[in-house]
């Protein structure tokens, strides 16, 4: 009977963040759509935008929003660019939106290293139902969050952002898939 429960308690281990780390960052490419509903104090409903996205492990991101605008934008190590018409233009990188978007890039990625850095980490769960919260740790990232929340399965699945002036964001992959390649046109954009 021991022998049976201690084979048990090793084979149910807990999932840990290294274990998420690598399941994040086993695709070469994922593409999706996404919702994002940003939730301010001062108005009744949500401003909703909506677009897809395609992560390349060793590109970036692509965030191409369809509505209410249509804009897109590209997010690697070298920071964030915006398409102007048929170039990409630099955007400044020292902003509280560049630091939001590293965050978000080390997110999807599964760099819980980086990730680890600036925040105190906190993941529940098994690898296809986990929820990872974050609390920042750094004096810069409490200024603009209270925590940010992170749900999943296979990949992330939401991303929940609460802000420390009340407002929020929450942001809902949909759709994503890891079985179809970068396209030649997403090629291209990754190599501008």
């Amino acid at each position: 009977m021991l022998v049976a429960l201690l084979g048990f308690s090793s084979w149910a281990q807990a999932f840990d963040l290294q274990q998420l780390s690598d399941q994040l960052a086993k695709p070469e490419v994922i593409h999706g759509s996404f919702i994002q509903e940003k939730h301010l104090r001062a108005l009744p409903q949500p401003l909703t935008s909506t677009g897809t996205f395609v992560l390349a492990r060793d590109h970036g991101l692509l965030w191409l929003l369809k509505t209410p605008l249509q804009q897109d934008y590209r997010i690697d190590t070298q920071g964030i660019a915006r398409r102007d018409g048929s170039s990409w233009q630099r955007l400044p990188g020292k902003s509280a939106g560049a630091e939001q978007n590293r965050l978000f890039l080390a997110v999807l990625q599964g760099d819980s290293s980086g990730l680890q850095r600036d925040f105190e980490l906190s993941l529940t769960g098994d690898p296809q139902h986990w929820k990872l919260t974050l609390i920042p740790r750094s004096m810069l990232l409490k200024q603009v969050f209270n925590q940010i929340n992170i749900d999943g399965g296979e990949l992330v699945q939401r991303i929940e952002l609460l802000e420390t002036q009340g407002d929020s964001t929450v942001l809902r992959m949909q759709d994503s898939t890891r079985h179809q390649p970068l396209s030649d046109a997403e090629q291209h954009d990754f190599a501008k």
